[in-house]
C-alpha cells in the first residue's frame, strides 16, 4: 500500500511522521493474556492522569493542535487515543471487541497516538492519501454513524475516508474473519523514535497474540 501525505497535512504538521504496520494475522474474539496487559495500563493510566492532563501527553497535545489547525474541536471529536484514555480515568471499562482491536487500542494508549486499524483487504486501489476532510464528505464512522469529519485529518482509499483520528470507518473496519491488517500510527508531534517505539511495540503484539507472519513496518 503506497501512502501519501497531501501539502493539506505537511503545511499545517511539516514535523508529521507516520508508521504503517503490515502483517497477516489470526484474529479471536479474546486473548486473555492480552487483557492482563490492558487491565495494567489501565491502573497505570488511573494513577498517572487525570480528565486534564490527558491533553499534556505530548502525542494527545499535538493531535489536538492539529484539529484546531484544520477547523475541528478537538473537545467534541475528541482523537480516539485521548478518549480511551479519558474513559479509563473516569473509572469505565474499556470496551472489549476482539483480539486485533483490543490491541490496537493498548497500544494506542501506551503511547497517546491515534492508531488507524484496517482490513487490508477491503481497501479500494493499492493507495491511501492523508489529507483534510471536505464539507458535506460521507463517512460513515465506526459504531458512531454518519460523521461529520470536516476540518479532521483523513485517509482516503479509492472510493472515500477509510480513517481519522476519531474514528475509523465501517467500510474497512477489522472483524474477526481479518486476516491481513494495515495498522497507521499518526504522529503529529513529529517524534520518529517515539512512533517506531510504537510501531515495534504493535509488532510484537501481534506477534504474541495474533500469530501474525510477514510483519512490515514502512515510516512515511
Amino acid at each position: 500500500m503506497n501512502i501519501i501525505v497531501t501539502p493539506n497535512i505537511r503545511s499545517v504538521c511539516p514535523d508529521f511522521v507516520g508508521a504503517a504496520v503490515e502483517a497477516w494475522v489470526q484474529n479471536t474474539p479474546y486473548c486473555p493474556e492480552l487483557w492482563d496487559e490492558i487491565n495494567a495500563i489501565c491502573e497505570d493510566c488511573r494513577s498517572r492522569f487525570t480528565t486534564v492532563t490527558i491533553k499534556e501527553m505530548a502525542a494527545i497535545e499535538a493531535t489536538r493542535g492539529i484539529y484546531r489547525a484544520c477547523g475541528k474541536d478537538p473537545s467534541r471529536y475528541r482523537p480516539a487515543a485521548e478518549a480511551l484514555i479519558r474513559r479509563v480515568v473516569q473509572g469505565k471499562e474499556l470496551y472489549q471487541i476482539d483480539t486485533l482491536v483490543d490491541l490496537i487500542n493498548l497500544a494506542s494508549m501506551k503511547y497517546g497516538y491515534s492508531i488507524g486499524g484496517f482490513d487490508a483487504d477491503k481497501f479500494v486501489g493499492d493507495t491511501l492519501t492523508l489529507g483534510v476532510g471536505e464539507p458535506g464528505e460521507p463517512y460513515e464512522g465506526i459504531g458512531r454513524g454518519m460523521l461529520n469529519i470536516e476540518g479532521m485529518p483523513v485517509y482516503r482509499d479509492g472510493q472515500g475516508g477509510v480513517g481519522t483520528p476519531t474514528s475509523d470507518n465501517e467500510r474497512t473496519k477489522i472483524e474477526l474473519s481479518t486476516t491481513h491488517v494495515l495498522i497507521l500510527i499518526n504522529g503529529y508531534d513529529g517524534n520518529a523514535e517515539t512512533v517506531g517505539a510504537n510501531a515495534n511495540f504493535l509488532k510484537s503484539l501481534l506477534e504474541r497474540y495474533a500469530a501474525a507472519k510477514n510483519v512490515t513496518i514502512k515510516t512515511y
